[in-house]
């Protein structure tokens, strides 16, 4: 469970502590960050229309890592190399056209996604207490499913949306969940006070 005294002294648990490191450790974090997500991008299963790839693992874990600021900007980064043609996204895909396909609602998704991770992590959601880790992994990993569905249901439908954009990813959502909840467990965690 969430430490009651910890809600009530004001403070937030961030595995990285980069709210109060300085500029350079942040772009620092953000360049290694969206390697990382383009690396996670990389490992993939072929898939129709969309492919499963470990994109959510990564981007569920800089959320959680980096906090809800810091992890939503470096998701945001990432995505904008992508748009601007880079390598980045799924097998090595850039380009702006992805933002208007089928994968347009997921891609759009994720920073929300990393974003709702790191702040559930950042009170407390987090590697101390591994259930509560799985659980926030979970939540952000269904939002983005929710999300991208929906998107893809404007072209497709709805009943195919589900059968093609959720359903497969079902069951790799729930073990990349376990994954980052046990990442964050093999973290060690620093306690933060919010400055006033």
């Amino acid at each position: 469970m969430i430490d009651a005294n910890l809600s009530a002294a004001g403070s937030v648990l961030s595995p990285l502590n980069l709210e109060n490191r300085s500029l350079l450790w942040k772009i620092a974090a953000v360049v290694f960050g969206t390697m990382f997500l383009a690396l996670m991008s990389r490992i993939e299963v072929p898939m129709y229309p969309v492919p499963m790839t470990m994109q959510t693992y990564g981007v569920m874990l800089v959320g959680a890592l980096y906090g809800w600021r810091m992890g939503g900007i470096t998701i945001i980064a990432w995505l904008m190399e992508g748009a601007a043609g880079l390598p980045v996204l799924a097998g090595g895909a850039g380009s702006l056209a992805h933002f208007a396909g089928p994968t347009a609602g997921y891609l759009f998704a994720f920073p929300i996604c990393g974003m709702l991770v790191g702040w559930l992590v950042q009170r407390g959601w987090n590697g101390r207490n591994v259930i509560l880790a799985f659980i926030a992994m979970l939540i952000g990993t269904v939002l983005c499913l929710t999300l991208g569905a929906f998107w893809l249901s404007l072209s497709i439908g709805v009943e195919k949306a589900m059968a093609v954009g959720v359903t497969p990813f079902l069951v790799g959502g729930v073990l990349k969940s376990a994954l980052g909840a046990a990442t964050l467990r093999a973290i060690p965690h620093k306690s933060e006070r919010k400055s006033d």
